[in-house]
């Protein structure tokens, strides 16, 4: 990790992550990693990221070719992501998981996002449940351009093993359900 501070417990407290912290923790890759930087994690319950907005992004081509906006289902991709980052601090064998979107609920798109622009994405755990083989979290995210609330959205998503993510059984027996053989 980029920096690394310590609680008065001695346990780690807060953590920053550069880019390339970020490409060793997400799976995500250009042109649809949308978090540049963590300024701020707290374990499991936090984590503030920096989407940096250029006119070189490639959805700014067709959306909207004279006013280009920051499509708002990217920024909710965005909090997703933040949200994944931090999540995925917490597994040590990562990189046989995936993060699976499993819910959007009270998004608002309050205000446009245009090149130039640097989101702050503030994302909190509002529920976190570990069982065998799976974490599932529901998280609620916000995004500011400045001090101006842009976008919100509450996401909610699992951790699971990469075999399950990819069909697991319909790769076993090509039915798309579970073998009952």
């Amino acid at each position: 990790m980029t920096e690394l501070t310590q609680a008065a417990s001695g346990t780690p407290a807060a953590k920053t992550l550069d880019i390339h912290d970020i490409l060793r923790i997400l799976p995500h890759r250009f042109p649809f990693l949308l978090i540049d930087r963590v300024i701020d994690l707290t374990r499991k319950k936090r984590i503030i990221a920096i989407k940096n907005v250029s006119i070189n992004e490639p959805f700014f081509a067709g959306h909207f070719p004279d006013l280009p906006i920051m499509p708002g289902v990217l920024i909710v991709e965005a909090i997703a992501q933040a949200g994944g980052a931090l999540l995925l601090t917490e597994v040590d064998d990562r990189s046989d998981k995936l993060m699976m979107f499993t819910g959007i609920h009270r998004a608002r798109f309050r205000s446009p996002v245009v090149p130039g622009d640097q989101l702050r994405l503030e994302v909190e755990v509002t529920g976190w449940r570990a069982i065998p083989r799976m974490i599932a979290a529901r998280m609620d995210g916000i995004a500011y351009v400045g001090e101006k609330r842009v976008a919100e959205a509450t996401v909610t998503c699992q951790l699971v093993d990469r075999a399950r993510g990819r069909g697991g059984a319909r790769e076993n027996n090509g039915t798309g359900g579970d073998s009952t053989e």
